[in-house]
């Protein structure tokens, strides 16, 4: 399947979603036995670890479609970066879906500021650039669209690996939104 068919599936698929119309294929013992011998997801998903948010379902993919990294804020650092690395190396995925939502709570403590202790000042530390892209006074869904279109940009700059195939066309980076209250995915 070629990147543009791959797009289509997942907007077909987050249609079926909103529709309450999940078809279910490719979640069976058949599926998972094919799938002992290996995986070629078609598409990395960066998600928020939010619980609302649900990649799999919300593009209603099967065992093996999606290769999902999951952050608080669908941020990437080192090691959600090094995950997607291994999906576009060696298993052939064509697409990277960078997905931010509808009130995220890491954004909304990024845009609060404060001392949130090492380790979450240093997550919020990667939405720092949306903050400052939106302007004062943008909402936090602003911010949050923004974040994950800054990331598109660092999964370029900051991977060699990643860089190199979407230079190269072999794999598109998009950004996307996805609503908690209709379950719509818009990609930006």
């Amino acid at each position: 399947m070629d990147i543009q068919g791959i797009i289509s599936r997942l907007k077909e698929g987050n249609e079926r979603f909103v529709a309450d119309k999940l078809d279910g294929k490719l979640q069976d013992t058949e599926r998972r036995t094919e799938l002992t011998k290996g995986q070629q997801p078609h598409t990395i998903v960066l998600s928020c670890a939010d619980s609302r948010v649900v990649p799999e379902l919300a593009f209603d993919s099967g065992l093996g479609e999606l290769f999902v990294v999951r952050v608080a804020g669908n941020i990437a650092n080192t090691s959600s970066m090094a995950s997607i690395e291994y999906a576009v190396a060696h298993c052939g995925s064509k697409v990277i879906v960078v997905l931010g939502h509808q009130a995220c709570g890491a954004v909304t403590a990024a845009v609060a500021g404060g001392d949130n202790g090492y380790n979450l000042n240093h997550l919020l530390s990667h939405i720092t650039p949306a903050i400052s892209a939106s302007g004062e006074g943008a909402s936090i869904t602003d911010v949050v669209k923004k974040n994950a279109e800054l990331t598109v940009d660092e999964l370029k700059n900051r991977s060699a690996i990643i860089g190199k195939a979407a230079a190269a066309g072999d794999i598109k980076i998009v950004p996307a939104y996805y609503n908690l209250d209709s379950g719509k995915v818009d990609f930006l």
